[in-house]
């Protein structure tokens, strides 16, 4: 990674993660981000300002391509900061973005339909999870509404729109970052993960105002459904990697989920 930077005394450690393929470039009053072999995506996300400026390519004698992004000083926001107006207007930005769309549709994603999302869930779960009751409730939910749930179109959805994945530069920059899961899909799963998890339920309305869209009985459900699938396949994650506090608190997430709106 060294040689990328000529004759200059380039400091460069790992970012972590679990792919071990992002580091950080330091030299002098420079600061870079750099990643191996990330995707093409990458330079379309760049120049819709979803992400922290893409500042150059450069692929290596092996075939691998590194990317360097500008490190921006900022800060995750707190979960507390996700009710905000400006995160509803980004989500939509990026739901609306034709260049995100036509990129991953370049790329070979087909779109992650409800049907292909339930049959992962069903293969996901281990037979002891099955068994628990809340996990048999959300199952016969996910399967009696399966046939209800349809988008008007797939658009880019990230996937994953934690609090940790949102970036506030120190210059008020907002960015959502780490996009190996981008997937097109109903914007719904973006937004009802994003409000079941963060906003109270009396504010989904002005936060969808805020995103541009009614809060329809019908994407209510939608909502709900993705956010069943999503909190079951996390919940078998978690489980998988023993960590016993985090099924917990992805379990009682379920259940609150299942006691929303009565949509069963």
């Amino acid at each position: 990674m060294e040689h990328l930077f000529d004759d200059q005394d380039w400091e460069i450690i790992s970012a972590g993660g679990a792919s071990g393929e992002a580091f950080f470039a330091r030299y002098h009053e420079q600061k870079l981000f750099l990643k191996r072999n990330s995707s093409p995506f990458l330079a379309v996300l760049s120049a819709e300002g979803i992400v922290p400026r893409l500042k150059w390519t450069k692929r290596l004698e092996n075939g691998d391509v590194i990317t360097a992004q500008h490190w921006l000083n900022g800060r995750e926001l707190h979960a507390d900061e996700m009710n905000g107006p400006r995160i509803a207007k980004m989500l939509k930005k990026i739901h609306s973005s034709r260049p995100l769309t036509s990129m991953l549709q370049r790329l070979g994603k087909e779109p992650y339909d409800p049907s292909l999302m339930y049959a992962e869930v069903a293969d996901t779960l281990d037979t002891e999870l099955k068994y628990l009751p809340p996990v048999r409730e959300a199952l016969t939910f996910l399967r009696h509404n399966l046939d209800r749930i349809s988008a008007e179109s797939y658009v880019v959805c990230h996937g994953d729109v934690n609090h940790n994945n949102w970036l506030l530069s120190d210059v008020d920059e907002l960015f959502l970052i780490d996009w190996d899961g981008a997937m097109l899909a109903d914007p719904a799963v973006d937004v009802g993960m994003l409000l079941h998890w963060y906003v109270p339920e009396a504010e989904w309305s002005s936060w969808m105002a805020h995103y541009g869209e009614e809060l329809t009985d019908d994407f209510r459900l939608r909502m709900k459904w993705y956010v069943v699938s999503q909190a079951l396949v996390m919940l078998q994650w978690q489980k998988d990697k023993g960590r016993l506090h985090d099924v917990t608190k992805w379990m009682n997430f379920l259940q609150r989920t299942q006691k929303k709106e009565n949509l069963k």
